[in-house]
């Protein structure tokens, strides 16, 4: 694993406003994704390489808990934590967090499976035991340098 991982970062920008001005709520999920694909891309097992391998993660579920408005041009920091790991299903919390003030804008969590290509439950422990492994170690860590 990168022990060296850095803060995923996004710069709100003016299409994800709604007429109040401040981000639309549905946008949240959008970062919360794109946190998540980048944390699994630096760890060298992206979503690409997980369908090339035959096993897909799934949505169940979605949660996020706004806090404090993010505004355009504004920059916030993603940071997704695996909270919950089985080999069959993962939780992964997140934060975000405003790069200038530190003020935590959101949380929020998704849960998924992992489905073989018959979309069928699939243990990592016995199919992919160094992914495995690799979200074994993730568990409750946060792997993000500080900036």
């Amino acid at each position: 694993m990168n022990n060296e991982l850095t803060h995923y970062e996004h710069k709100a920008h003016y299409y994800e406003t709604d007429q109040m001005g401040i981000i639309h709520h549905s946008n949240y999920i959008r970062w919360f994704e794109e946190s998540r694909t980048d944390l699994l891309d630096s760890l060298g097992f992206g979503y690409d390489q997980m369908e090339d391998s035959g096993i897909i993660i799934p949505v169940l579920a979605i949660q996020c808990d706004y806090k404090s408005m993010v505004y355009y041009n504004q920059t916030v920091y993603i940071i997704p934590v695996v909270d919950f790991f089985n080999g069959i299903k993962l939780t992964i919390s997140y934060q975000v967090i405003d790069k200038v003030s530190g003020e935590i804008r959101a949380t929020g969590l998704s849960k998924h499976c992992f489905l073989n290509s018959e979309h069928r439950p699939v243990s990592l422990k016995k199919v992919n035991k160094p992914i495995y492994d690799l979200f074994i170690n993730l568990v409750g860590v946060n792997p993000f340098k500080t900036n």
